[in-house]
């Protein structure tokens, strides 16, 4: 063997050796840039679409953010299925936290399960926002919680108000669902009509997962109401609508963002036309950030983005964008969170206020044709 075969092989071998290292050193570097957001919400049961849709802008955001190239870190989803049962929230909560060890949170979804599940990631200092939970009592979970989406306070007395003073309905019924999110509509929706000049004719209640509502609306039908506020769900709203019109009940139907789902036009059918519900977000706004975004998620999902979708879209851009700031620290990420000030939203710019909710835009929608339109 030749000297220089002798001193090629050496070359051959450290250049091997050199190239190993760089591969390990990459894959470490990898490794560490890899930040795990989480995800939970119902996926699965009676409100798995709202579930989907928190999911769908969730990921919509994260691929986006990885794909352009200018982020720090690899971001990660991780879903869990609550089926819109506190007790599943509980223990997805727990898997995101101790198995999964998430950077922060996008979720719960429902009021009740982020009522229930919140407190874990407070106390396990993992920043959280939920997209849509709007139970007043939510802000209360801790420093740690925060919410892009208008309270039930909010959003039921604007349209108590816009029902008495612009619609002109004096006599109005409430048929609200019995859990946080149904309560905290009924009370701020009763307050603010009394206040704007309405009067309260009838209040009647169900229970999640009701199908007959008949002996609620014979009630109703009684005191001759000429407005009946839905404080629930599409799932209960759709049934509602129809066993009303059955009845003969012809009244102004209007509700809050638990409408927002294709899902109460489907199920509701005719019934449904011409109600009028709040909402956070309009899937055929004029505005250039929102267009882009229904673009590229109804290319990805086929099917339009709903509010749902949307807040969850925003809530992962900031969390993506706060994270890439000030890294993956869970009390960095919270403080960072905290500050954000005019973020340039699909759902409009949002603030989030001292006590963790945000401050943005509402809307008043329709249902017209078939099809959701802006009513305000």
């Amino acid at each position: 063997m030749s000297k220089q075969t002798v001193v090629s092989m050496r070359w051959g071998r450290l250049a091997a050796l050199t190239l190993a290292l760089v591969l390990a050193v990459s894959a470490g570097a990898l490794a560490q840039t890899r930040v795990v957001i989480g995800m939970l919400g119902p996926l699965s049961g009676d409100y798995a679409s709202y579930g989907q849709s928190v999911a769908n802008g969730v990921e919509l955001a994260i691929n986006e953010a990885n794909a352009s190239g200018r982020y720090n870190y690899v971001f990660v989803l991780q879903k869990e299925d609550t089926r819109g049962d506190p007790v599943q929230a509980l223990n997805a909560m727990n898997k995101l936290i101790e198995l999964d060890r998430v950077t922060a949170i996008i979720g719960p979804v429902l009021s009740g399960e982020t009522l229930t599940a919140g407190p874990i990631a407070q106390d396990a200092g993992v920043p959280f926002i939920t997209p849509s939970a709007t139970a007043p009592a939510v802000s209360e979970i801790g420093n740690y919680e925060f919410r892009n989406v208008i309270t039930d306070d909010v959003q039921a007395a604007e349209m108590a108000e816009y029902a008495v003073r612009v619609l002109g309905l004096r006599r109005l019924a409430i048929l609200y669902s019995n859990n946080d999110y149904g309560v905290g509509l009924r009370r701020a929706f009763e307050a603010a009509a009394v206040a704007a000049g309405g009067q309260v004719v009838a209040v009647e209640s169900y229970l999640d997962g009701d199908t007959n509502f008949n002996a609620q609306i014979t009630n109703i039908a009684a005191r001759n109401p000429d407005g009946l506020y839905i404080a629930g769900y599409y799932t209960e709203a759709a049934q509602i609508a129809q066993q009303a019109a059955l009845q003969g009940l012809r009244v102004k139907l209007m509700g809050a963002d638990g409408f927002d789902s294709p899902l109460l036009i489907e199920l509701g059918g005719a019934a449904v036309e011409g109600a009028i519900f709040t909402s956070g977000f309009f899937a055929d706004t004029q505005d250039e950030l929102g267009r882009s975004f229904v673009e590229k998620y109804a290319a990805a999902y086929g099917a339009k983005p709903d509010m749902f979708a949307a807040n969850a879209y925003d809530s992962a851009r900031i969390l993506i964008e706060v994270i890439n700031r000030v890294g993956p620290n869970r009390a960095a990420v919270r403080d960072g969170i905290a500050a954000t000030r005019d973020f340039p939203g699909v759902t409009g710019v949002t603030t989030f206020a001292e006590n963790g909710d945000a401050v943005k835009p509402l809307y008043i929608l329709r249902v017209e044709n078939g099809t959701f339109v802006q009513e305000r």
